[in-house]
């Protein structure tokens, strides 16, 4: 497996970019501690799931209720026999 750049492309980002030099600061100072960036993610996904769990709880409650209250009517009776003709 080879290092370095694949195509011209790469190649002359390689050549533009390896002379310039980056100070790096020191980040530590100014950064969120790891665990509590954790701990705000696990929140925030946990909330979301128990919205998208109560959201699919009302849909469903929605759905039962909905059903339960629907009147059945029939249109007409297909069994009914025809009227009998009088008789002249």
């Amino acid at each position: 497996m080879a290092i370095g750049a694949k195509d011209k492309i790469d190649a002359l980002l390689v050549k533009k970019y390896q002379g310039l030099k980056v100070d790096n600061p020191v980040i530590q100072s100014s950064m969120v501690d790891p665990q509590k960036m954790l701990d705000a993610m696990n929140d925030f996904a946990m909330v979301h799931m128990n919205a998208m769990n109560i959201g699919q709880q009302l849909k469903s409650t929605c759905i039962k209720a909905i059903s339960l209250n629907i009147q059945y009517r029939k249109s007409r009776n297909i069994k009914m026999n025809k009227p009998a003709q009088a008789v002249k």
